[in-house]
Order: structure tokens, then C-alpha cells, then sequence
């Protein structure tokens, strides 16, 4: 069987990336922008950056804000309604995984009306067109939305989040502009690179990962493992490399799939509404641990993309237990707590354990899991 790669058409980086959106829209003849943003970027003047240049062009635009964190599925229908009242014919979306993940969802259901249910889409949907032409403008350094063919919506009443895949959904250009993540604050900061750890971490391990995606991942978790502590001491540098690292991952992760530290995530998001990324950031040692005996030498090449020396002299047990420590100072060198309490119920881990095992990123895991597994990691991070 084939391998594939799915890329967005064109990507941008670096200072200044931003000045290309309104020759990219008008060269393509478009005549009206949907922005879609959250309130939190409109307020803090991170969303005006690219407005003042639409301004600057003449260049017509409606904003949509009715975007929470772990997006629901009324988030996306508003928004389908407000870009049919706009009469909008392009999107940029600016912002982080939420913003990004709902214009997604916005866009395929224009194109493709009989999703507009919006829980249909979820797993592989059968859309027959690509979604509305996107730029995609990120501001945190981590979830690599803009160069996905993933996204995650919550389903309120079901208490779940779930994962849609679809080719046609992949913003046509990113723009990947470390001024605009420079207004993060420092939790987010340290949340979001973790996600992207997180994503490159998985993504080198998963049952479907192969040679061209192993290159984006490796280099992903050096480049990452670098920048981060960096970035949230806020140095230009780490922004920068951050930047990039998160959308390394994303080239290679989005293509062939993540495994159980996502899918354990994903309920407590809907569930709790807790930070993706410092879900994530928790639960990975504990699942890399879980892991360990179904990855061959990988995490060798982790510990060594981490900057842990004389990985070559260590054996099996010494370059996992290497790997495992490496992502663990990291996490908390940056602040990110080290379990779950205060977060997970007890009560509530039977739920968290089969909406786990349900979700669409876990047959990516190398390991085979059970309910029962997930229970039990969830547990082991509540003591």
C-alpha cells in the first residue's frame, strides 16, 4: 500500500510572513474575508494585525468570533450561518487550534451542505469538495492546525470530542509568523509547545509512521526541545524556533496519525475544558512509559533529538528510561503540572477510559490498549 503526504499548496515563514495574505487573496480574484478568530485574540490586538492590512487593501472582511477553547458543534452552525450572511467567498483564520479547527469545519460544511449536522463529519467523511479557500494565520506554537488535515469539535450534549479527518479540509496557504505568537502568555506558551512535543513524540512511534514522516518528527522534537524553554522566557529565538518546530510536527503527524495521549486528552477537554496541550503535557511520560516496549529503538533517537548524550553506549532500559526523563524536566522546566489532580474525578474514569479508547487517535497507538489499560493510566496519574 502507498504512503501519502498531504501538505498545504503553499507555506510562509518567518518575521514579516503575514504581508503576503492580501496578495495571495487578490491574485486569486477573492473579494470578501471571513476572519475567524476568538475573543481573546480580538481583544489583546492580536487579530487586528492582519485586519489593519485588509484595512490598509480596501479589502472587504466580516469577523467571526463566537469561538470557544475545545470548539462545539454550535460554534461551527453560527458560524456557517454568519459566513452565508457575509456573503463572504474566502477564510483567514487566525488563531490557535480552536479558531483554526472551526473554520475547518466552516469551510467544509459551505462546500458540503449535507454535513451540517456537524457530527457527521467526524472520523473519515465522505466530502466530495475541498473547503472554502483558507489562509491559515496561527498564534500559539503548537497545535499546527494550519498544516492539518485534522480537526476536533465537541459534541456538548454527548460530553465528547471528536476527531474528523478529511484531505479536503487543509488550508490552501499558512502563514507561519512568529510575531504574531509573541503576545502569548507564559502558560500558554509552555501548553502549547508541549502539544507540539506531544505530536512529534506520537507521530514517530504510531503504527503508521514511516521514513519521510520519521524526517519531520525527528527534526520536529530537536527543534522543539531546543526553542521551548525559549519561548516562554519569550527570546525572539524561541519564538522563532517554535514556530517552526510546531509546524514540522504537524507535517508529519497529520499524515500518519498519534496514538493514546491524545486520546486520553480529548475527554478531559470535553469533559473539564481543560487546556488541550497541558493535557497532553501531563499524560505523555506515563504513556511513553506505557508504550516503551512496542518502539524498537525510537526512543533512542528521541533522547538523542532531546540532547541527551552517549545515548549510543546505553542500553534498551537506560536510552527509554533517558527518553522518558528528557520530556519530563522539559515539561517541568515550563511549569506544566505533574499529574491529574485536581483535574480528573475518579468517578468520572470510567467515562474518560471508553471515551479514550473510542476515539479516533487510538489505533495509531504501537501498543494494543484496552479500557481497562486506559483506566489504569488514567488512575496511576491521580496519585
Amino acid at each position: 500500500m502507498a504512503d501519502r503526504i498531504v501538505l498545504n499548496t503553499i507555506s510562509y515563514h518567518g518575521h514579516g510572513a503575514i504581508e503576503n495574505i492580501v496578495p495571495e487573496l487578490t491574485a486569486r480574484g477573492y473579494k470578501k474575508a471571513f476572519v475567524c478568530s476568538d475573543p481573546d485574540l480580538i481583544k489583546f490586538g492580536v487579530t487586528k494585525k492582519v485586519t489593519d492590512l485588509l484595512d490598509a487593501a480596501n479589502f472587504a472582511y466580516a469577523v467571526y468570533s463566537e469561538i470557544k477553547p475545545n470548539p462545539t458543534i454550535a460554534n461551527v452552525q453560527d458560524g456557517v450561518a454568519a459566513f452565508k450572511a457575509a456573503e463572504a467567498d474566502c477564510i483567514v483564520t487566525i488563531g490557535g487550534g480552536s479558531s483554526m479547527d472551526t473554520a475547518k469545519a466552516i469551510g467544509i460544511i459551505i462546500n458540503n451542505p449535507e454535513f451540517a449536522d456537524v457530527r457527521s463529519l467526524e472520523g473519515v467523511a465522505p466530502t466530495k469538495k475541498h473547503a472554502v479557500f483558507t489562509i491559515a494565520v496561527p498564534t500559539t506554537a503548537g497545535t499546527a492546525a494550519e498544516v492539518t488535515i485534522n480537526y476536533v469539535i465537541t459534541d456538548v450534549e454527548k460530553k465528547r470530542k471528536f476527531v474528523c479527518v478529511d484531505t479536503n479540509d487543509i488550508p490552501e496557504i499558512a502563514v507561519v509568523d512568529p510575531d504574531m505568537m509573541s503576545s502569548m502568555p507564559k502558560g500558554l506558551t509552555a501548553a502549547t509547545g508541549m502539544d507540539a512535543l506531544t505530536h512529534a513524540i506520537e507521530g514517530y512511534i504510531t503504527a503508521g509512521a514511516w521514513e519521510l514522516s520519521d524526517m519531520f518528527h525527528l527534526k520536529a522534537i530537536e527543534i522543539i526541545s531546543r526553542s521551548l524553554r525559549g519561548a516562554v522566557a519569550n527570546t525572539p529565538e524561541g519564538r522563532e524556533g517554535m514556530a517552526l518546530g510546531q509546524y514540522v510536527a504537524g507535517m508529519g503527524f497529520s499524515n500518519v496519525g498519534l496514538g493514546i495521549v491524545h486520546s486520553m486528552a480529548h475527554p478531559l477537554g470535553a469533559l473539564y475544558d481543560t487546556p488541550h496541550g497541558v493535557a497532553n503535557a501531563i499524560i505523555l511520560p506515563t504513556v511513553m512509559e506505557y508504550n516503551a516496549e512496542c518502539t524498537g529503538e525510537k526512543y533512542r533517537d528521541i533522547a538523542k533529538a532531546m540532547g541527551v548524550e552517549g545515548t549510543e553506549k546505553m542500553t534498551q532500559a537506560e536510552y527509554r528510561k533517558a527518553a522518558v526523563d528528557a520530556v519530563k524536566q522539559l515539561s517541568k522546566d515550563v511549569g506544566i503540572p505533574a499529574n491529574l489532580v485536581g483535574i480528573v474525578k475518579e468517578e468520572d474514569i470510567p467515562f474518560l477510559a471508553q471515551s479514550a479508547y473510542d476515539d479516533a487517535c487510538r489505533p495509531g497507538n504501537p501498543k494494543e490498549t484496552s479500557v481497562a489499560d486506559i483506566a489504569a493510566l488514567y488512575r496511576s496519574l491521580l496519585k
